[in-house]
């Protein structure tokens, strides 16, 4: 198995150029996805062989979620959590949960962007891989593969951000709190 000084290499090599530092470090910066992998894959078809019977479309409800998993200064997992749950009136077809990651090496990039880039440019590239596995998966179930639409997770993100600063200003503008002093 790659050490982290193997694994940092290959972001060296992603991003390399003739710009080294006072003291030949890079002081360029750097943000490439590493690997990705399958993390943990759910599949279940709890009510077959019925449910391939059943005469009604499916109802398909697609939830995810993003997080952010230091693991040291440099390198993060980045994990695209992907939950599918398709019922009918009769019950439940198939029941998909993913969580799909990737290892993502960011060098000499401010907080603000390197935030960006973890919970919204990450997520996009691993997004497509991450879909692939889900339509397999559903496909091996017995059912038609599923293809979850595209997400746009920069908007997404953009949109998370504005509903902070609307809450954090809202709690800034709030009279204080009555209390004895």
């Amino acid at each position: 198995m790659a050490d982290e000084g193997d694994i940092l290499t290959n972001l060296d090599n992603a991003n390399s150029g003739p710009n080294p530092g006072a003291n030949g470090a890079d002081t360029q910066p750097a943000a490439a996805i590493i690997t990705q992998y399958v993390k943990d894959l759910s599949v279940e078809n709890p009510n077959s062989p019925a449910s391939f019977q059943w005469p009604d479309q499916p109802k398909i409800d697609v939830q995810f979620n993003i997080g952010s998993d230091a693991q040291s200064d440099e390198l993060h997992e980045v994990t695209l959590k992907v939950k599918i749950t398709a019922t009918c009136d009769q019950g439940t077809s198939y029941l998909i949960e993913l969580d799909y990651c990737g290892l993502v090496g960011i060098r000499n990039v401010p907080e603000e962007q390197a935030h960006a880039f973890l919970f919204a440019e990450a997520p996009r590239i691993l997004f497509p891989f991450a879909r692939r596995v889900i339509a397999d998966a559903v496909r091996d179930a017995g059912f038609q593969p599923l293809m979850v639409d595209p997400i746009d997770f920069n908007g997404l993100y953009v949109q998370q951000l504005q509903q902070r600063r609307q809450q954090e200003g809202a709690a800034d503008t709030a009279p204080p709190a009555e209390g004895n002093a």
